[in-house]
């Protein structure tokens, strides 16, 4: 029985990635009814993390209460995958769409994201994921910290939570009541450093809602806060790449929790075993709204084609877009790319065909396939 693997990248703006497999799917069963079609949506570890990690490997959604970006009472959620391992997107407790138009970074906290790690922990989790992404924070993670058992204390000696606002009223971080965690592994794309001009604050802070005044208080107050880390907890995170993941929560899962920075992709293919699933293969799809730069330096179609060659399988990209400066992708494992754009039509215009045209672009590499069988010249 031939063995198809499918390991698309969502297209941004038009169709999720457990959405392209499903199409996928179906055209490979088209041509081929009886081969094995298996399907890992990918997850890079913002909103859906916790439904992609799901729809590959089974599992069960856990809802619990939490408290949201406001400290307002809410039900959250992570996943429990069947081998123990937890799935926490940070999206869950203290992403953007959770505080509509009310942005304000420095108010905003991660206090629930640190009681769906607490509420995996107590259900027995052997390892936890992390998924940074689409927050509305800039507190460095002092919120997870702070509902986990780690005390912020001010000048006075007084304890309180820290939000983006207030990283400056920490004297001293006392982590001694810390409740234990399980390994932590931390989905994070980025590689920005905590501070300065490619910190969180600047350059993840607009969007949330600060102005140029605030981008600069956020900031220097996150330097503030990797100051007391470094003195407090024995941990430099200033400058470490991806430290200003969501605002910031990059480097506290670093110096709260000793956790391991990981490409989304990385994580997701070691998840799921991808060495022993992609040996039998015959072949792997992937791909991504746009082929660019990008792609090339550590994204999906990257990742699952080093991973496929090392195997001797070969990858099909198939992609919304190919940007000019993407031909080194040939060299990572990748063996052709497809566009599913059939006309040079602007964006707004081809996102309202894309499931058609990726079905049709399916279609087409299935009928190339089944026509070229057996033949040798």
């Amino acid at each position: 029985m031939e063995r198809y693997v499918l390991v698309p990248d969502s297209f941004k703006g038009t169709l999720a990635s457990l959405e392209i497999c499903g199409i996928m799917r179906e055209e490979i069963l088209r041509t081929r009814p009886s081969a094995e079609v298996i399907a890992i949506p990918v997850a890079d570890g913002g909103e859906g993390s916790v439904d992609a990690f799901l729809a590959a490997l089974g599992g069960e959604r856990m809802e619990v209460p939490c408290h949201g970006p406001y400290m307002e009472e809410m039900t959250g959620f992570y996943g429990l995958l069947p081998d123990g391992t937890a799935v926490v997107e940070m999206a869950a407790a203290a992403g953007l769409p959770l505080v509509g138009n009310r942005l304000s970074p420095d108010r905003t906290t991660t206090y629930g994201v640190g009681e769906l790690m607490a509420a995996a922990a107590d259900r027995g989790a052997k390892r936890i994921i992390l998924g940074l992404g689409g927050s509305a924070t800039n507190d460095g993670g002092c919120g997870a910290a702070s509902a986990l058992g780690v005390r912020f204390l001010d000048k006075d000696g007084k304890a309180f939570v820290p939000t983006g606002g207030t990283l400056d009223r920490i004297a001293q971080i006392d982590s001694a009541g810390q409740r234990p965690l399980p390994e932590i592994t931390v989905m994070c794309d980025i590689d920005n450093p905590l501070c300065g001009p490619a910190g969180a604050s600047a350059v993840f802070g607009p969007q949330k809602g600060a102005d140029a005044a605030m981008v600069s208080r956020l900031d220097a107050n996150l330097h503030h806060f990797a100051q007391i880390a470094a003195r407090d907890l024995g941990v430099e995170v200033e400058n470490l790449p991806g430290a200003g993941a969501a605002g910031g929560m990059g480097g506290g899962a670093v110096a709260f929790w000793s956790g391991t920075l990981q490409m989304g992709i990385e994580t997701v293919l070691s998840t799921v075993g991808f060495d022993d699933i992609v040996r039998e293969s015959r072949l792997v799809f992937t791909g991504e709204g746009r082929l660019d730069s990008q792609s090339v330096r550590g994204k999906v179609i990257a990742g699952v084609g080093r991973c496929a060659k090392q195997a001797g399988v070969p990858v099909v990209a198939v992609v919304g877009a190919v940007g000019d400066d993407a031909d080194g992708i040939y060299d990572l494992g990748i063996c052709s790319v497809f566009s599913i754009n059939h006309a040079p039509e602007p964006f707004e215009t081809a996102k309202l065909k894309s499931r058609e045209n990726l079905r049709r672009t399916m279609r087409n590499i299935m009928g190339l396939l089944t026509a070229t069988e057996g033949y040798h010249g």
